[in-house]
């Protein structure tokens, strides 16, 4: 399984970061389910780019979010414009900000995403992922998932 998550960003900012040039919208709040512990740091991104996801690298107009795992159980994007969106989480349990892999293929870290989209091969599609966000505040529930 080739699993690209590991490319959101290490340097995304703690908590929430929304340019202040972006038109002003709700927050788009995210429950964690299922995380194995609360080692190291949860990566999340969020992203209008089919180009771009999951990783978001890139991506000047996707939004972000790092905390450590121990509060992970709630992220929040704020002020998300309305638009279609898809979201990658990453449970980088030893903090290096990038999935590591088991074999060079085999995630050994939590991965999630929107719409609990499946995994087969490869990550999965901007299509699979995406959901129609109004521009109102909204919750979602990612579960995190673990191949090893």
């Amino acid at each position: 399984m080739a699993l690209a998550t590991g490319g959101l960003p290490a340097n995304a900012g703690e908590g929430s970061g929304a340019p202040a040039t972006r038109a002003t919208g709700g927050d788009v709040s995210i429950t964690v389910t299922e995380m194995r512990n609360a080692k190291g740091t949860v990566l999340a991104c969020m992203t209008s780019d089919p180009e771009r996801f999951p990783k978001c690298r890139g991506d000047a107009d996707a939004y972000m979010v790092k905390v450590p795992a121990g509060k992970a159980a709630h992220l929040t994007f704020k002020d998300v414009k309305p638009g279609r969106y898809a979201i990658a989480l990453l449970h980088d349990e030893n903090g290096n900000g990038k999935a590591d892999r088991a074999l060079g293929m085999m995630p050994k870290e939590g991965f999630g995403f929107s719409r609990d989209a499946p995994v087969k091969m490869a990550p999965p599609k901007f299509g699979d992922a995406a959901f129609d966000y109004s521009g109102k505040s909204t919750s979602l529930t990612i579960r995190m998932r673990y191949m090893l």
